[in-house]
This record gives C-alpha cells, structure tokens and sequence, in this order.
C-alpha cells in the first residue's frame, strides 16, 4: 500500500475561514482560556463528583448551542457538519479549559461506531443522550489475556432468547465507576476463527452481575478498572450488528480511538510545549533562569521540532479531509509520536524543575500537572493500541512489509491454545 502524495495546504478555505471565527467568537464567549502545564489522560482527580458536573454542564451547554457531534446527523442532535469542521472546532477548544474528556470514548468512538452499526431505534435511543451529557459510555474490549490482540476475547456471550448471557471479564476500562453504557465486545461462538466468533453490545453498566473495581495508577487516582460479569443479561435491541459480526465492528471503534489520540483532530495531543518554554523561563537552574541552560534549552529546541513535525504531518490530513478525500495513515504515525512526545517532554519539565520536581500538587509549578504527566504518558504507548502494535501495522498496510506469522488465523477458537 503505498502513501498517497498529497498536496499540503496551509490555509483555511473561505467557508473554514468563517467557520474558524465562528467557534472562536463562541467559544471566547462561553470558556475559560487553558492555562499552562503537562496534562495526561490518566490524571488523579480528587474532585470526581464535582469535575463530572462540570463536565455534564459542558457537554450540555455545547449540545445546546449546537456545537456538540459537528459530525453527527441532526435527528441525533448533531450538527451534520464535516470531518474538517471537526478539526477547526478540536484546534480551537485546545486553547480553553473544556472539561470533555470523559466523553471522549463515547462521542470519539463509540457514537460514530453505533451510527455506522446500530439499529435505528438504538440510535435514536442512546445517541441524544451521550451527545446531550447525560450519560458516558466506557470501551469494553481488552482482558487479561487480551490486549494487545482483542480478537482474542474470551468473554462469552450466550443466545438466551431475546437475551444474551455474558460472563467472563474485562480490564483497563477508563471511566467504568461513572459510565451508564459500556461497548461490550464478547465472543459468542467458539466454533469459528477468532475473528469470526465475535458479537458487539451496548451494556448497561448497572445490570446485575456487572462488578467494577478500580486499579490503582501511580498517579495515585484510579481512572482505570477491571469489569467482571456474571450472568449479566443483555437485551438483543442492544446488539450492534449482525451475530458474529463484532470484530468487523470493533475496527470502527478502534479506526476513530487512534485518530482521536494520534489524528490531526488532536495536533499535538495533550502536550503544550508553549507552557514548558513558559516554564523554563520562569524556574531558575543553577541560579539562572533554565532557558538559559545549554543542555535545556537543547531539549526544548528538539521537542518543539518534534510538535512541529507532527503538526505539519497533521496538515496532510487537514489538506486530505478539506478535499473530501480519506487522510493517508498520519493517524497511526501520529500515536506514535504523540506518546513519545508527551513523555519526553515531561521529563524535561522535571529537569527544568530540578528538587521542586518533587513536589505535589498545589505546592508544585503548574498545580502538579507536569509531574502528573511525567507518571501518567507512558501509559499513552499502549492505550489506542500498543507502540509494537501501531508499528506493525505501519510495516504492514503502509509500507507492504512481510505479516507476522499468525497460525491461529483460520483454527476454531475452541482449539487455539491458551494460558
């Protein structure tokens, strides 16, 4: 499969032009501007209760002023714009304090997937809702001894009726303590290859049987789960697609989490390397201020060529969606990159930091938000799909490398050796 070439443009259109001032008279109207620091997607919050009602408010106040789903369908409450309007909107809302992450596995993935799969009365069911604010939904795909390869699920999903009856277990689950809905992926033949055996759910997370404990980061929050199930029953309505048709469902799910973690609607991801140059001229190293450090000012002049490189490898994309054409695989690069990038760049921060590296909190720089960063980035190398995973899929469909070998591909699950 070879990269196509693309013609980059740098500027907006006329009507993006418009658009672009559009979201940002609203939104300097309606948000706070984002102040400086590392961020992470597995931060420690102690104020859960009260980040989840602003995050609800937030939510809303975008349904209402027609601003949340750019992309969706109007009779799901969206606003059936395009896959740049998106984009303008992301890059925009990069600059203010948003509290939308909690939605981000619903309306990023999980809305889109039910769109392109779901039954009409699914859609009209549970799509206003997520858009809305009213509920979140949580991705329920790896487990223990499927992670990096999800078709591997184990989970059982057996036909009781107009039910199904699910046992087995889920892990890594961000969000399941809060959510209403999880996208179950669970196997319900065993017959079959792998890849074949595969149904697609939308469970309700307070169904009896469906047990949730946290996992305890080194950020000292828990955001991460695992999920049990024991004779949990799930409606047939709530089936998305056809029985055995979950894997070819799942690639929706998981096409939408890498572009929303390493896509051009993310940029640079969560990574400000603005506020580290902030930073380096506000904190003294060896009596100096650190930008004027040798070896740390080597550091930022690398990282911003790094969020240079990826910003312009987004344009590629923004160039392709503007000609309503589909992005080349900058998504899968980008996923790469942003993890690296975050990581690295909170290892600076620290340096930057020296002793008050190691405070906390309040009592650091930036509220703690780039220690937060220094332990929560790593965990980005293997959300979305492992480092080792994204790169053979880059050797594989973009540069035509020879496949891993894989010698369960056409057995019956039953027969694929485990443990």
């Amino acid at each position: 499969m070879a990269i196509a070439e693309v013609d980059v443009d740098f500027q907006d259109t006329s009507e993006e032009a418009a658009f672009r001032e559009e979201v940002r008279e609203w939104l300097k109207a309606n948000a706070t501007p984002r102040g400086g620091g590392g961020d992470s997607l597995f931060s420690e919050r102690d104020d859960d209760a009260e980040y989840l009602a602003r995050s609800r408010a937030w939510q809303a106040k975008k349904f209402d002023a027609g601003w949340a789903g750019i992309t969706w369908p109007k009779e799901y409450g969206g606003r059936g714009g395009t896959p740049i309007q998106q984009i303008i909107w992301s890059q925009e809302a990069a600059h203010y304090d948003a509290p939308d992450g909690v939605f981000g596995i619903g309306i990023g993935m999980g809305g889109p997937t039910v769109i392109s799969h779901g039954s009409d009365e699914l859609k009209a069911r549970l799509l206003p809702r997520l858009l809305r604010g009213d509920d979140i939904w949580c991705q329920l795909f790896s487990e223990p001894g499927a992670g990096s390869d999800v078709s591997a699920s184990r989970t059982r999903a057996e036909r009781d009726g107009d039910e199904w009856v699910v046992n087995g277990q889920k892990v890594w689950t961000s969000g399941a303590h809060y959510s209403k809905w999880g996208m179950l992926l669970a196997r319900s033949d065993f017959d079959t290859p792998k890849h074949r055996g595969l149904t697609y759910f939308m469970l309700d997370m307070e169904s009896p049987g469906v047990e949730v404990r946290p996992l305890k980061q080194m950020t000292g929050g828990a955001n991460f789960n695992e999920v049990f199930f024991t004779d949990v029953r799930i409606p047939d309505a709530n089936r998305v697609d056809e029985v055995g048709n979950g894997w070819r469902v799942a690639l929706t799910t998981l096409m939408n989490e890498r572009m929303s973690i390493g896509g051009s609607a993310g940029g640079l991801g969560s990574t400000d390397i603005e506020g580290l140059i902030a930073l380096a001229k506000t904190q003294k190293l060896n009596g100096k201020p650190a930008i004027e450090d040798p070896v740390i000012r080597q550091d930022l002049m690398q990282l911003y060529m790094w969020a240079e490189g990826l910003r312009f490898t987004g344009y590629k994309s923004l160039t392709a969606l503007s000609k309503g054409q589909i992005p080349g695989p900058e998504g899968s690069i980008g996923k790469l990159a942003v993890a690296r990038l975050g990581t690295r760049a909170a290892d600076v921060a620290l340096a930057i930091m020296g002793g008050d590296g190691m405070l906390h909190r309040a009592d650091a720089e930036d509220h703690g938000s780039w220690q937060l960063s220094l332990l929560g980035n790593p965990a980005m190398r293997i959300a979305g799909g492992s480092d080792e995973i994204q790169r053979n899929i880059i050797g594989e469909r973009v540069l035509g490398l020879p496949g891993e070998p894989r010698l369960d591909k056409d057995l019956a699950f039953k027969d694929v050796a485990s443990g």
